[in-house]
């Protein structure tokens, strides 16, 4: 389903993110990305989605390869994708059905339809009784919570969160991965890049580890 084949990352200042990597994710699978900070997993997360482009090499969804993808078509490639940020990106000045919404509204669904949509999203990841609220008045977990609802919402085949921990305390960390793992339950392909390695060890999953924007030897099924 995503297929990185010797893709490097230069930026103009020099700065090389990701340096011929390689590796292959299958449909349904549960994947981490770890490394520390500036391993280069963000980088990695944005060529999925063509919000970067490889130096070289090429990057494969579906077996499309993503840069032959035009500007116009990139919105078809996102609604395979969702993606939960690090810092949430949620608006303040709209409520949470609101901000879950914007996704169905930005390609087109009808108001009835939106609304079930959401209010099932919504209760998934156990927020069907704040959907009125403005996310100044939520906690952090709530926040990813809701964050998360919005890239779930069109009902993606791939569901990429960067660093979905980071700005939660560790308690609701473990609520948000487990809430990832139940998504995943449901035949998302799921893949969290992370440098949290507490959760990386106490979930069996596959984990794929970079560092300096290289693929590290010894990565448990790496390709």
């Amino acid at each position: 389903m995503i297929v990185f084949e010797n893709v490097s990352k230069k930026y103009p200042d020099g700065t090389t993110a990701l340096d011929e990597i390689n590796f292959a994710i299958k449909g349904g699978e549960f994947v981490f990305i770890t490394g520390p900070s500036g391993a280069g997993k963000t980088s990695l997360l944005r060529l999925i989605i063509k919000e970067e482009v490889p130096t070289q090499g090429e990057v494969f969804v579906d077996e499309d390869p993503v840069s032959n993808i035009k500007s116009k078509d990139i919105p078809n490639l996102r609604r395979k994708i969702g993606f939960v940020f690090q810092d949430f990106k949620l608006l303040n000045s709209r409520t949470v059905f609101e901000n879950v919404a914007l996704t169905l509204e930005a390609v087109g669904r009808e108001d009835s339809n939106i609304k079930e949509s959401v209010m099932e999203v919504l209760s998934l990841v156990g927020l069907s009784e704040k959907a009125m609220s403005f996310p100044d008045f939520l906690s952090g977990g709530e926040k990813q919570r809701v964050a998360i609802a919005r890239a779930l919402v069109h009902e993606p085949k791939i569901l990429l969160a960067d660093e979905p921990t980071g700005m939660i305390d560790p308690a609701t960390g473990w609520e948000i991965i487990n809430l990832l793992d139940k998504i995943n339950g449901w035949g998302t392909t799921v893949v969290v890049a992370t440098h949290n390695l507490d959760v990386v060890s106490a979930l069996n999953k596959r984990n794929i580890k970079i560092d300096k924007g290289k693929l590290l030897k010894g990565n448990k099924n790496e390709s």
